[in-house]
């Protein structure tokens, strides 16, 4: 009998540029049909990171050349990902499924994720966004105002607040899609962050989720089987780049909670990837989550590698 997995796309999935996510999510598409075809229920969550950088730095360009122009908020920019990278996944997606003589709909939802406007997270910008830079950009970037980061060793980017997820706006529409047995992108970017602000009303935080957490949330909403966190790496390891690095083939929620105390996972990288694995895991009796490359989810779900966190 086939499982409802949640699958979290790292950046690699999707590229740097326009012309970089057209082609990967090409193959993106046949790691994640892998799974469709073996009678598997699938809903995506991808990243943003490059793209919503791109759409920012965009937009207030824009209302700079041009005063008419308001300066688009975080929230909306982040809309604006859900919606073009949706576009191209799902097409790939749909293409992907067809040649191989699968009828599934495939449906990009854009999602809103309720946070809290009081998190912590607003005083203290930690989401990296937007593309690398050098350390003299940005400085230039922190003159201006914008809060920046060095991210794992890689370079510096700009960042935002990432407050924790609480809730998914849109989870019913969600749900019954997959019950229906529709492949569904849902939280794109980790979801548009909002709050309530009166009544009914949902105002845009200016911030960015991080998707993992998102995918975490929205697996243990679904009641999902598997959470399956796809990134650069096959396999977690500790004291990674040293002469003692040792890649882990499985970790309790505990063991991934000591080696997160240590400092051995990178902030901007690997360790929101294990804290939502564990939350899943943790989540209920049974839950597994995996970390490993797109081009292994298919053996990764078979038990064949990847890093798993379980009880």
């Amino acid at each position: 009998m086939g499982k409802r997995i949640v699958i979290a796309l790292g950046g690699n999935a999707l590229g740097r540029n326009l012309p970089e996510q057209m082609a990967a999510v090409k193959n993106t598409a046949k790691a994640i049909v892998d799974l469709i075809e073996e009678g598997n229920t699938v809903a995506v969550v991808h990243g943003n990171g490059p793209q919503v950088g791109m759409i920012n730095t965009a937009m207030t360009t824009l209302s700079r050349e041009d005063p008419t122009h308001p300066m688009a908020p975080m929230s909306v920019c982040t809309a604006m990902s859900q919606g073009y990278i949706g576009y191209d996944l799902q097409n790939a997606l749909r293409e992907e499924l067809l040649d191989r003589g699968l009828r599934r709909g495939v449906a990009t939802i854009l999602t809103q994720v309720e946070v809290d406007a009081d998190d912590p997270a607003f005083q203290n910008p930690s989401k990296p966004i937007g593309a690398f830079m050098t350390e003299a950009e940005a400085e230039e970037m922190r003159r201006r105002g914008n809060a920046v980061m060095e991210d794992a060793g890689r370079g510096w980017r700009r960042c935002v607040a990432s407050p924790l997820p609480k809730s998914i706006v849109e989870l019913d529409t969600i749900r019954t899609l997959l019950d229906a047995g529709q492949v569904v992108i849902a939280c794109g970017g980790g979801g548009i962050p909002v709050y309530p602000s009166g009544g009914n009303h949902l105002k845009g935080a200016g911030a960015v989720i991080d998707k993992d957490f998102a995918a975490a949330l929205l697996a243990q909403s679904l009641s999902a089987d598997a959470l399956i966190i796809l990134t650069a790496v096959e396999k977690v390891a500790v004291n990674f780049g040293k002469s003692d690095q040792r890649w882990l083939d499985h970790m309790t929620p505990a063991e991934a909670r000591a080696f997160a105390a240590e400092g051995q996972f990178a902030p901007g990288s690997m360790l929101p990837k294990v804290l939502s694995a564990v939350k899943f895991a943790e989540s209920r009796p049974g839950r597994t989550a995996l970390i490993t490359l797109l081009e292994k989810a298919r053996a990764g779900i078979a038990g064949q590698t990847g890093t798993s966190v379980s009880a």
